[in-house]
């Protein structure tokens, strides 16, 4: 069995439903299929939310109305019989009066706003599964609330998954197509919530790993994952295969084809990950697995609204409690860490979230200096195999970035990341030298010293 999951875009138009419904039937292996909301929806829903919240009633009706006659128009288009339409007015109809419920009951909470936010994928999936109905096709709708699980942190409970998604499956070995919901699940009050933003993705790898896959496949709209964003640079191209931990650090540090967190349940079981494009389905994508390619340098990212935190303390001189201190304030304040580096006294550290900066430093200086931060800075990544035994990876990045003022540099930690901090009014001049650099200058000298 196949995972295959399908993004807001993927999904977006009706015409898009009916070329999925051919993929599907394009391919012989059994499959689950995880739908994200159609592209527009999460947002359409979260305003609405928003109003009911600001006990706009009549604004949040308004939205609703506006929505509900975009999946009107949708549904004419998505199905060609009657008995389907009626079907399809039918699933609208029901949602949509849920939705006027939630608007109505006041206050509205976040439990409220997280039942509102679902409906995006509870309505695709719906539709999606009465169109496969109409065409006669070996289906069932399988809801993502039955099964998925998050604890108390907000983690994935993979073997309370694995447990009840198992114990499902097995009344529906006769169907072919399995169709579910991504992004949403239960949190331990049995209420509804989600994997936040991009959890799609998540949920198509948590499902994979659970039922050890054969493959997990994300459609998305674009051709696999690029070696750099092609929204700044020009010369780019899709990488054919990546190992587990250069995808992971690619996703982690801006690559936005994949959510972060996809790629460490199919890591665990050992399932490959396949990025595809829906509107060339021909193209090969990016395989994420334990194998990859020859090439030392696979791609760049960057990670946007970074601060910088440098802190100062001769205490810190031979003393082997001091970063346990300083960690575990970042701890407390559940504030990740991205780059890290030291010496004699001090500590430089970056983070992305500085909702809690003010009090984060409060507690630094307790025991430390603080210098004043840098912040709107990004975290340029270098990705690949660099392993020890690997000559001059160094040397061609910092080469390539020779006119840009670099603040921090972290290479070693990993196999697979060199990583930059810079001020983000250099982000596209050091992606731009640096894809030249490392992906086209060697080529362009082997055509000039073998050119006739």
């Amino acid at each position: 069995m196949q995972v295959w999951k399908f993004g807001g875009t993927s999904v977006g138009k009706p015409e898009r439903m009916h070329s999925i419904r051919e993929l599907l039937n394009g391919d012989p292996n059994r499959k689950i299929v995880v739908l994200s909301a159609l592209s527009g929806s999460t947002n359409a829903l979260i305003a609405i939310g928003e109003a009911a919240k600001a006990y706009d009633d009549a604004k949040a009706n308004s939205l609703t109305e506006d929505l509900k006659a975009h999946y009107m128009l949708f549904i004419k288009e998505l199905y060609a019989t009657t008995e389907g339409f009626e079907e399809g007015k039918n699933i609208v109809d029901t949602e949509f009066g849920f939705i006027k419920s939630l608007i109505g009951i006041k206050p509205f909470t976040i439990k409220q706003e997280k039942e509102l936010v679902a409906e995006g994928e509870i309505l695709s999936t719906k539709m999606f599964q009465a169109y496969l109905e109409e065409k006669g096709e070996s289906s069932v709708l399988l809801p993502a609330l039955d099964f998925m699980r998050i604890d108390a942190d907000g983690e994935p409970e993979l073997a309370t998954i694995e447990d009840k998604l198992v114990t499902i499956l097995n009344q529906y070995t006769d169907k072919q197509t399995i169709i579910t919901q991504g992004f949403i699940c239960r949190n331990p009050r049995e209420e509804v919530d989600n994997l936040k933003r991009g959890g799609s993705d998540y949920t198509a790898s948590l499902i994979g790993g659970a039922i050890r896959a054969d493959e997990i496949q994300i459609w998305t709209d674009i051709d696999g994952m690029h070696n750099n964003d092609p929204r700044i640079v020009k010369r780019t191209f899709p990488i054919r295969e990546l190992t587990f931990e250069e995808a992971a650090e690619l996703a982690y540090f801006g690559a936005k084809i994949l959510h972060p967190s996809t790629i460490t349940p199919a890591k665990l079981r050992g399932v490959p990950v396949r990025l595809k494009n829906t509107m060339q389905p021909e193209a090969p994508g990016t395989l994420i697995a334990n194998q990859t390619s020859d090439r030392d340098i696979k791609a760049i990212a960057a990670k946007d609204n970074i601060t910088a935190i440098y802190i100062h303390s001769t205490r810190m001189l031979n003393a082997y409690g001091f970063l346990r201190r300083v960690f575990e304030i970042f701890e407390k304040y559940k504030t990740p860490v991205d780059m890290i580096t030291t010496s004699e006294v001090s500590v430089s550290v970056t983070i992305d979230n500085s909702e809690n900066l003010e009090q984060i430093s409060a507690e630094l200086r307790e025991f430390a200096d603080l210098e004043e931060h840098d912040r709107d800075q990004n975290i340029i990544c270098i990705v690949g195999n660099f392993s020890a035994d690997k000559e001059g990876i160094a040397l061609k990045v910092l080469d390539a970035m020779k006119n840009i003022p670099i603040r921090m540099i972290s290479y070693g930690a990993s196999e697979h990341n060199l990583s930059l901090l810079i001020h983000s009014k250099y982000k596209a001049e050091a992606l731009n030298v640096l894809n030249e650099r490392l992906f086209y200058y060697e080529d362009a000298m082997k055509d000039i010293f073998t050119a006739p």
